[in-house]
């Protein structure tokens, strides 16, 4: 490196100290004009670049670093970083394996694999993976919370809640636990006790874990389950539930207490041993009845199907809103099941990108006021055509059936293999092919819905309608 080089390089590095970043990345890239076959400036600028989120320029400063040093231990790993943010998994997998080739007791380069084979859905070299960081660095919880999720993405339901148990030691999560000077229950008989079962997660994760305060109580214990208030009106009553607590209100008096998703592990629920009847939640019958005249007065006769194609976007927190960005879709996608005969589609859609002018639509969401309005619209429905949200879960809950439009890297929750769901009878999964893929998803449950709606006496023997493009 010539002294003006030098001096380029160093003053870059002082304003990335100062974290002044763009004007960083300008003068490493200054100086690589000056020293163009020097890689640690290449390297510094890569850096600088993902700082500034810039990932796919982070990319090309790594690679040619690597070009001029392939053998320097850390630069994979960074080329690595920048590829899975940039969603090219197979790439980064590659990274990292050449990272762990350099450095082969790195807990974090083996973690970083791990998470790239989850997205690549080859969870069994992922497992691998984070069990070899773990082994590296036991004391790091993110391994044992991803090595969790994997596992209960395979269906290994008892080692998964066991490693998922961790999550309350990583940096996301440890400051939302909630302490209580009563102890945490885990899973013992205590007969006459009072459990508060308190919320962890969304609406979605509230109705999916509410049915374990049942087999609580069976244990002896009287359950009291914490709900977000748009959920009250719809479980007060539900066996189980117990006694509501209102969350942000006064708790009632209470002697143990657990998360909602660690009650699963607190009770050694195996694959074989979910609760899972047909509906275990019931829409209130004067409300169906009431739905059951609006929908009548505004839907035509045919097949009623709901749909409902975006999530919460979580703007407040990064991680969150990139999974919601998988999860969710253009509603343009949903193009080719106008075309069916004798269906008719109603909006779950709350809030989220609206469906474009001109889709048949009967929009209703205007007068639901909470939960319970939407499990007695629901009630009246054939069928819900839904991404993963708590829609998916609320019909589930209440037995209506319902088609997931399921992302590439499914949570967990999915389990893995399967078209069906253990956890909701009336549930069958639609899973893209390749990441992003909804063209495919939505091609088959075309195919699927028009079979059902030819079931329809009036709609038998009618052609095959020509298909809307996607996008």
């Amino acid at each position: 490196m010539t002294p003006d080089a030098i001096t380029a390089n160093n003053l870059a590095i002082a304003l990335e100290n100062a974290g002044r970043f763009d004007e960083a990345a300008a003068g490493y890239r200054g100086a690589s004009v000056l020293a163009p076959q020097d890689p640690r400036i290449h390297r510094n600028l890569g850096n600088a670049l993902m700082r500034l989120e810039r990932p796919e320029e982070a990319a090309v400063a790594y690679r040619q670093a690597i070009h001029l040093a392939p053998n320097h231990p850390g630069t994979h790993f960074n080329l690595g970083r920048a590829l899975l943010d940039l969603g090219r998994v197979s790439e980064a997998a590659q990274a990292f394996r050449d990272e762990a080739v350099l450095a082969p007791n790195d807990a974090d380069t083996y973690l970083n694999l791990g998470c790239a084979l989850e997205f690549e859905g080859r969870l069994t070299d992922a497992i691998a993976a984070y069990r070899r960081g773990i082994e590296l660095r036991p004391e790091t919880a993110s391994a044992h919370v991803s090595l969790g999720l994997a596992l209960l993405r395979t269906g290994e339901l008892a080692a998964g809640w066991a490693a998922y148990e961790r999550r309350w030691q990583t940096p996301v999560m440890i400051a939302s636990y909630r302490t209580f000077p009563q102890p945490r229950w885990h899973g013992e008989a205590a007969p006459g006790r009072r459990l508060l079962v308190h919320i962890e997660g969304g609406f979605g994760d509230t109705l999916q874990f509410c049915r374990f305060g049942r087999l609580a109580e069976t244990r002896g214990l009287k359950v009291i389950t914490e709900v977000q208030k748009p959920l009250v009106r719809l479980l007060r009553g539900v066996t189980g539930i117990g006694q509501i607590a209102v969350a942000g209100e006064d708790l009632p008096n209470f002697d143990l207490h657990c998360p909602a998703q660690s009650m699963p592990f607190a009770l050694g629920t195996t694959i074989d041993t979910i609760p899972s009847a047909p509906s275990y939640v019931t829409a209130d019958a004067a409300l169906r009845a009431e739905w059951r005249v609006r929908l009548a007065a505004t839907v035509p006769p045919g097949l009623r199907v709901g749909l409902a194609w975006a999530g919460e976007a979580y703007s407040h927190a990064p991680a969150f809103a990139a999974i919601d960005r998988r999860r969710s879709m253009d509603p343009r996608y949903l193009a080719p099941l106008f075309d069916l005969p004798g269906v008719r589609f109603v909006s779950l859609q709350k809030a989220g990108l609206p469906a474009p002018a001109g889709f048949p639509l009967i929009e209703v969401m205007q007068d639901v006021e909470d939960f319970a309005d939407t499990a007695a619209l629901m009630a009246n429905l054939d069928l819900v055509i839904a991404v993963d949200t708590a829609v998916v879960h609320l019909a589930g809950a209440i037995g209506t059936p319902v088609w997931l439009l399921n992302r590439f890297d499914s949570c967990w929750r999915w389990i893995r293999g399967r078209r069906d769901s253990p956890w909701y009878p009336s549930l069958r999964l639609y899973r893209q092919p390749q990441p992003g893929d909804w063209g495919s998803v939505m091609a088959e449950v075309t195919r699927d819905l028009h079979a059902l709606a030819m079931q329809t006496p009036a709609l038998a023997g009618r052609p095959t309608p020509p298909r809307a493009s996607p996008v």
